[in-house]
């Protein structure tokens, strides 16, 4: 089954086989030239016509970079390059001087950095706090969110980070340009990976003309880009025969974000035994030694995260997905929440069990792995907030397939900062982003199962693609 939903997508780009190499470069060019239009326009269209607008500009900018990443592996490696990264580029520091359009984290980030620097642990005090009323400006302040009653949530290495990028300059361009570079060892990663695993460079545009990337971290500069690099980073470690540093970085990704754990299982039996105790120590002690200098407010640590839980409704499930589509059916009853969170938790780690103790091992099978964890994570939590979809985006370009694709270019449909009447409910937006995805995973699958022998006609010549 998880052949033929990663395998699919290859059978459409084989038929595209036959493509002149100068047609196809034509066509990265048209396609890049959309990008561009798009993107160059949506600042506006979001200005006037609010969140519908930009998921439609977003959307479509996202087709366009579909399109090429169809066409990509046909013309001459430099020269399409070239392209690729001069569109990325110039679109990144257009969206670089654009004030962050669809979130306002970043001001958070750079207060951050501005209270430690004051000597002050950022876990201690809310921002409007009297005790730092001193550190308040005109630039920064005044555009936290959660201001007055949330202390931070961002774990420790992301407060590293914070603190390391304001000794620069405490503004938001200065943020965004550290998580730019950020997204430069995600792209290097790709590519060094790419390679690895025998694949055109050129499948980089899928990761670099994607809406997702370039608006959720050269405009709205999330730390995801961070932890994103972090991961990728271990990833390429743990598969060139360096598996303990692989695991100290994903380790720091983690204390990001926490999600880039779920790379770990994957990595786990390249080149050692799973019940090796070396890397779970490392993890272990990059962890407490991360949290240490912060442990002075005890539980504080982990800031606003039981606030958070609440507000996002996760303490109700009231804006899980696939929860909801079951309460839907069968109607709600007591502990149906408890039960939901159990069996996602054993379905992940079963995921997670598989991956780590498969015999049959490749630094391509792992990728996989990962790739799936993910999808299966993402669709369980049901995040409300399309940067959390961040982690993914590499795999558009590593692994490719519909359900991934489905997945980071429907997040835009959970963007909800500037509301503009026809406005739609965040569920009606969710069923539209879940359904696209169990579609993606369906199709082919079903496709697979009603011929089989097509099906195994177009993984044979995939393969011998790769």
């Amino acid at each position: 089954m998880s052949k033929a939903i990663d395998a699919a997508p290859r059978s459409l780009l084989s038929r595209l086989g036959a493509i002149d190499e100068r047609v196809a470069f034509y066509l990265l060019i048209f396609f890049g030239a959309l990008v561009a239009g798009l993107v160059l326009a949506t600042p506006l269209a979001f200005w006037k016509y609010g969140d519908n607008a930009y998921i439609g500009m977003a959307i479509a900018t996202g087709l366009a970079a579909l399109g090429a990443a169809m066409v990509a592996e046909r013309p001459q490696s430099a020269r399409a390059l070239w392209l690729i990264f001069g569109v990325a580029v110039m679109l990144r520091l257009f969206m670089l001087f654009v004030d962050p359009l669809l979130s306002s984290d970043i001001y958070r980030y750079v207060w951050d950095g501005k209270v430690q620097a004051a000597g002050i642990n950022p876990y201690r005090y809310v921002p409007a706090d009297a005790a730092l009323a001193s550190l308040r400006d005109t630039a920064i302040y005044p555009n936290i969110n959660r201001a007055h009653y949330a202390v931070t949530i961002y774990p420790p290495v992301a407060q590293m980070f914070f603190f390391l990028v304001t000794r620069f300059g405490e503004s938001v361009t200065t943020m965004k340009v550290a998580l730019l570079a950020c997204e430069g060892v995600t792209v290097t990663m790709i590519v060094v990976l790419l390679r690895q695993l025998a694949r055109p460079a050129t499948r980089i545009v899928a990761y670099a003309w994607h809406p997702l990337p370039m608006w959720e971290i050269a405009n709205s500069g999330h730390i995801d880009a961070l932890m994103v690099a972090l991961m990728m980073l271990g990833l390429w470690l743990a598969l060139t025969g360096r598996p303990l540093r692989g695991a100290a970085s994903i380790a720091l990704a983690a204390l990001v974000k926490p999600f880039a754990l779920l790379a770990l299982p994957a990595t786990w039996r390249p080149t050692w035994r799973p019940w090796d105790w070396k890397a779970p120590l490392i993890v272990i002690a990059i962890a407490l030694l991360c949290y240490a200098p912060y442990l002075a407010v005890g539980w504080g640590v982990f800031g606003y995260l039981a606030g958070y839980l609440g507000e996002e409704h996760y303490s109700t499930g009231a804006l899980l997905w696939p929860l909801a589509a079951i309460r839907l059916v069968v109607g709600a009853f007591r502990g149906d929440l408890a039960i939901y969170f159990a069996a996602s938790a054993c379905a992940i780690a079963a995921m997670a069990l598989y991956a780590a103790w498969r015999k049959e091992r490749s630094a391509e099978l792992c990728l996989h792995d990962i790739n799936r964890l993910l999808l299966a994570f993402l669709f369980l939590l049901s995040p409300n907030y399309p940067w959390y979809f961040l982690i993914l985006t590499p795999f558009v370009a590593l692994v490719g397939g519909a359900p991934v694709w489905a997945f980071t270019l429907g997040a835009v449909l959970l963007q909800d900062e500037l509301r503009v009447d026809p406005y739609v409910p965040v569920l009606v937006r969710k069923s539209a982003l879940y359904g696209a995805f169990l579609i993606a995973c369906a199709y082919p699958v079903l496709r697979a199962w009603l011929n089989p022998a097509r099906s195994g006609d177009a993984s044979d010549g995939a393969a011998a693609n790769r």
